[in-house]
């Protein structure tokens, strides 16, 4: 698989399609070939993985801009085609966006991603390195005409990724004990206890959860909502992800005064 830039107008057309088999092809936040040209001449990443018949079969897409002040790299979508899906393409896409930011003197990589869904938690937090830098309710709206975020609230934890590999922060093996659960199994709601560090569990994958029952995945949304809310405003960090077989758990832990 040879991952490059994109070089003509036939790879961003790829690209868009892509962005549809994706999301599907209602979907109101993809990224025209016009855009992706414009991105390209202005300090962005847009690149893409290429079987051996040519065929685009993942990208990665960000821009580069400022943020308080300090030059940052947002990435704003990646994808991998269902054909090439578990071979760590979209790590090795990450990867070519890593260097290129190296090259242009960016230090973070900024991205989003669902935190009610396990896989990727474990890929940002546990694989990748990164860190939770903040959660936003509704970020991209209470809808995007996309299958994959059904009738839910676009809540995203925002990832910070150093350029530099040195500074991965590393991952939480395992949970403290006695650790208080403040969102359960079956989306139950505990007590928002002050404690050093509370748990908040999450399903194994929203998507798949609300397209079986959106009533349930919709508590998981609201339950979960109100926990970030409630403990990061407060001074605690996502200290880590721990996987499990149902999901995982969110260990939050209160910073040092």
């Amino acid at each position: 698989m040879l991952i490059r830039d994109f070089a003509s107008h036939a790879d961003r057309t790829a690209c868009v399609a892509l962005q549809e088999l994706t999301w599907g092809a209602g979907f109101t936040e993809k990224i025209p070939a016009a855009m992706l040209l414009v991105a390209a001449k202005t300090g962005g990443v847009v690149a893409g993985a290429f079987d051996e018949d040519g065929q685009l079969m993942g990208f990665v897409f960000g821009v580069t801009g400022l943020r308080d002040g300090t030059l940052i790299h947002w990435s704003d979508m990646l994808a991998v085609h269902p054909a090439a899906q578990g071979q760590h393409l979209g790590e090795r896409l990450k990867a070519y966006q890593r260097e290129a930011c190296r090259k242009l003197g960016v230090e973070t990589i900024y991205w989003t991603y669902d935190p009610l869904v396990a896989r990727n938690a474990h890929l940002n937090l546990n694989r990748m390195g990164a860190r939770v830098d903040e959660f936003v309710p509704a970020m991209y709206g209470e809808a995007t005409n996309s299958p994959l975020q059904g009738d839910m609230p676009t809540d995203r934890f925002v990832i910070a990724w150093a350029v530099d590999p040195a500074r991965d922060a590393p991952p939480l093996d395992a949970l403290p004990p006695d650790l208080p659960l403040v969102v359960d199994h079956g989306a139950t709601e505990g007590p928002l206890v002050d404690a050093p560090a509370v748990g908040v569990r999450i399903p194994r994958d929203i998507t798949a959860l609300a397209a079986r029952d959106i009533t349930e995945a919709r508590r998981w949304r609201f339950a979960t909502r109100r926990a970030f809310a409630h403990y990061l405003p407060l001074g605690y960090h996502i200290r880590g992800f721990v996987a499990d077989a149902e999901g995982g758990t969110y260990c939050l832990v209160r910073r040092a005064s």
